[in-house]
């Protein structure tokens, strides 16, 4: 399996109940009362964290789900954790929605906005770089999908298409994402490693596939 630079095998993967695992990310922060928990879903284009979060706020009553690429959308690949934090962590914390439209999508006229409502039980922000240790005083739980990142390159050709013009954006990707995902080693971070795609056989409606975290 081809990994990140550092990133260790996470080794004794099973099959849970998808309930299971929610209740292990709960476990994580048994304290936080009054806002919703923030958990964040992290790993490479192609890994499944956009599906997974559909999934996760599917089962858990009151949950919402915030993409990173909305925060990032003309903005930047990964510099974007101080604006996430004033306009979407820091309202969570102090238990207030979120309605917030970034500056490039006023810019360039996108409609809508990010929106969490009030009394949310968990919000699942998922994205690439989000477990990171600037972030890490506002995660209450993560998740790292680990897979090889050529199966994860494939699927996401299949995803997005693999013309000359996205050939070159995940070049220009790749040269952001190799030093900072060095640097971050969110795996190492993670309460939780999820498959993805996973290497076990499951019901990916009612299951996943799991392993203990991989520490530095």
């Amino acid at each position: 399996m081809r990994l990140h630079p550092g990133e260790a095998e996470a080794a004794g993967w099973r099959v849970v109940p998808l309930l299971d695992a929610v209740r292990r990310l709960r476990d994580a922060s048994p304290a936080v009362s009054g806002r919703p928990r923030v958990v964040a879903i992290d790993g490479r284009g192609g890994a499944g964290k956009t599906t997974l979060a559909e999934r996760l706020r599917v089962v858990v009553p009151d949950s919402a789900v915030v993409h990173t690429d909305d925060i990032a959308w003309n903005h930047a690949c990964f510099d974007w954790g101080a604006v996430l934090v004033e306009n979407v962590l820091r309202p969570l914390h102090r238990g207030e929605a979120v309605d917030f439209r970034p500056d490039p999508w006023v810019t360039h006229d996108r409609p809508g906005s990010i929106t969490v409502p009030a009394g949310a039980d968990v919000v699942w922000v998922e994205g690439t770089g989000i477990i990171r240790e600037e972030l890490a005083p506002w995660l209450d739980a993560s998740v790292w999908m680990q897979g090889d990142l050529d199966e994860q390159e494939r699927l996401l050709a299949l995803r997005d298409g693999d013309s000359p013009e996205h050939r070159e954006h995940v070049a220009n990707w790749l040269l952001e994402e190799v030093p900072f995902m060095a640097r971050e080693q969110p795996w190492a971070r993670a309460t939780l490693i999820v498959g993805g795609p996973p290497r076990l056989d499951h019901d990916p409606t009612t299951e996943l596939v799991v392993a203990p975290p991989t520490r530095r």
